[in-house]
């Protein structure tokens, strides 16, 4: 158990590491041996995780997919609407979510690595399935078509924020998009029970803190014999 708990810190620390060398220099001028560096672990340790610069990049765009701030809701579009916020509050300030934007958007090494966008079109197509399915969408609308246009929005959204504001409005700019999108494809119903606000991703963000630190307070402490 022990060896395996170190294995994951290893990896998590490469990934980390490359993520940080990734969003500052790009892949091409990222090197394996900064990487090295700044994971702090011999080159043995590394390549048991990696067998190669694309692998790493691999890595940190697989590390963006996570479902760690994700709540179930009533509303499935609510859901939808959660995910894009909370992503849009935590970009500034993980380096991980931000070398899978420069990767997703690297048109010569996506061809080495691939990219994170098919991977979020698929997990909107799945949300606006499920919301259709509930009556929460209109019956005209296509899930991918939507999907599809909302990452190209998406990504436009994320680069205006990024060149403009340094990211420091990113959260406004998702809830306008949000608030563009949301009429078009929405019920009426659904449409006024949704939370676009741009702190919806930071009170998201703290509601999963809040839990994760309830949930150990309430583990019972291991008796070790000692």
């Amino acid at each position: 158990m022990a060896r395996q708990e170190r294995a994951i810190r290893t990896r998590r620390a490469v990934v980390e590491a490359a993520a940080a060398v990734f969003a500052e220099r790009g892949y091409t001028a990222a090197t394996i041996a900064e990487i090295l560096d700044r994971a702090g672990v011999t080159k043995g340790a590394l390549y048991f995780h990696f067998d190669s610069k694309e692998a790493l990049a691999r890595g940190v765009i697989n590390a963006q997919i996570s479902d760690d701030y994700w709540i179930p809701r009533e509303l499935k579009l609510q859901e939808w609407v959660d995910i894009g916020m909370t992503l849009a509050h935590r970009i500034p300030k993980e380096v991980i979510l931000l070398a899978g934007i420069r990767l997703s958007a690297d048109l010569q090494g996506r061809s080495l690595f691939g990219s994170a966008w098919p991977a979020w079109t698929e997990l909107v197509t799945e949300k606006l399935v499920e919301a259709k399915e509930r009556g929460e969408v209109l019956p005209h609308v296509t899930p991918q078509e939507t999907a599809e246009c909302f990452l190209g929005a998406w990504i436009g959204t994320q680069f205006m924020s990024e060149v403009v504001s340094d990211w420091t409005d990113l959260n406004d700019r998702i809830s306008v998009l949000y608030n563009h999108v949301l009429p078009a494809i929405a019920t009426p119903a659904a449409l006024i029970r949704l939370d676009t606000a741009p702190d919806r991703g930071a009170r998201v963000v703290e509601e999963v803190e809040r839990r994760r630190q309830e949930a150990q307070e309430r583990e019972p402490l291991v008796d070790t014999g000692a």
